[in-house]
């Protein structure tokens, strides 16, 4: 038995993680190119190697003629009977090779094959390994600044935190660990090239996961989600069990799930709400902390109307906008938020009018709360998986349907804005 073979075999096995087959494969082509360099041909090499006690035999199969003319592929009969009496013409013999025998040049291309296959192995198994983590968060530790690029180490491979992909504001350290979405990974000459975010939306969703138990079971759904990184994120939680209160698991006692994801976070405010079948109902609770009055959606344009007392306008809205934005990519829908005086002055926007318009379509029922009541089960088109294209600038999400206002109190408001 070689017992040096197979220790080296083991312990590349369990450190790099490549199966004992592959450096099998790769002994026999190492002896076969041996055997080219040192002969000139292979074509009649033969090699074999025994999986349990490493032992390994090089062979040249030739053919037995009277006079040989070619030494690498005849033997001449009188030699071949040395080797076997039974020898006959026309006779194929197997004349094992002494890999000692081959010279330093033969032997190095021998190792270089060898060494050549391991690396490509590792390279293929780190980025296995990876590959299969696409889409999730990871833990990795900040090594240095590539320009205005973070190195990230991973563990047995480095990732590549872009600008783009980094939340505004935010420094590293060197040695500092921190949690990153792996966008997209890569396999290239010189091994994996792995890309992760900070700013991705499912970023905040994989962190909930991990951190609260129901939803990782399927009990809490995590239905919608939006976020302007380093700001504000929204999501919209639903619960399949109704003894579970969906809202309430997410923040945990006293917090301590939520609080332990905007310390990852870096400080960034979560808003969580209930998410509803009923959009009327969804968007009213999309832009809480703000009081709605009055709703009035229309799922076909998937636009929606909003009124709002006068004093919460601004509250509504937030700051640059903020409140609004967040909750019409949340919903998916388009929403004008109007006071209740400019509900009233704007024509075409009195109560009684959407009222009726609303009944005869049998789409909704006006009730003083905001109520939507609708016929059927409503699908939002705002969960993430959205056709909307990701930001990767890091800067704050710009919808293709921005909000709009037709008031003249929308944005520029002469109330302050308070959170």
């Amino acid at each position: 038995m070689n017992k040096e073979l197979m220790e080296a075999l083991d312990i590349l096995e369990r450190e790099k993680e490549i199966s004992k087959d592959t450096l099998f494969e790769a002994i026999e082509n190492s002896l076969i190119t041996a055997c080219k360099n040192h002969f000139g041909k292979s074509d009649n090499i033969k090699v074999e190697i025994d999986r349990d006690t490493c032992d390994f035999l090089c062979y040249a199969e030739k053919e037995v003629v009277e006079e040989a003319e070619d030494d690498c592929l005849q033997i001449s009969l009188e030699d071949a009977r040395e080797v076997s009496h039974n020898a006959q013409l026309g006779d194929v013999i197997h004349i094992e090779i002494k890999s000692k025998e081959f010279g330093r040049i033969a032997t190095q291309n021998a190792k270089n094959v060898i060494l050549q296959k391991i690396r490509e192995e590792e390279r293929s198994v780190i980025f296995n390994q990876y590959y299969e983590k696409e889409k999730d968060v990871v833990t990795g530790v900040v090594q240095r600044y590539l320009g205005r690029n973070i190195s990230i180490n991973l563990g047995k491979a480095d990732a590549i935190l872009s600008e783009g992909e980094q939340i505004r504001g935010e420094v590293f350290r060197p040695t500092e660990r921190i949690k990153v979405y792996i966008l997209e990974v890569r396999n290239t000459p010189k091994g994996p090239r792995i890309l992760v975010s900070r700013t991705h939306p499912e970023l905040v969703k994989r962190l909930f996961e991990a951190e609260v138990t129901e939803i990782k079971d399927g009990t809490v759904e995590i239905r919608s989600i939006a976020r302007e990184a380093g700001s504000r994120t929204k999501i919209a939680v639903w619960s399949c069990n109704p003894n579970v209160d969906a809202v309430g698991a997410c923040v945990g006692m006293n917090g301590a799930r939520v609080n332990a994801i905007v310390e990852e976070l870096r400080g960034e405010k979560i808003d969580i709400i209930n998410w509803d079948e009923n959009p009327g109902n969804l968007i009213q609770n999309a832009l809480s902390p703000a009081k709605i009055v009055a709703v009035f959606a229309d799922p076909d344009e998937k636009t929606a109307k909003v009124v709002v007392p006068d004093y919460q306008l601004s509250l509504a809205i937030g700051k640059e906008g903020q409140n609004a934005r967040l909750a019409a990519r949340l919903t998916g829908y388009k929403i004008d938020i109007k006071s209740e005086t400019q509900a009233k002055d704007t024509p075409g926007f009195r109560y009684e009018d959407y009222m009726d318009e609303y009944e005869d379509d049998d789409m909704t029922d006006y009730e003083p709360d905001g109520a939507y009541e609708s016929g059927g089960v409503y699908e939002s088109d705002g969960a993430y998986e959205s056709e909307e294209p990701y930001d990767e600038s890091g800067q704050a999400y710009e919808s293709e349907e921005p909000y709009e206002s037709e008031g003249e109190g929308a944005y520029e408001s002469e109330e302050p804005y308070e959170e």
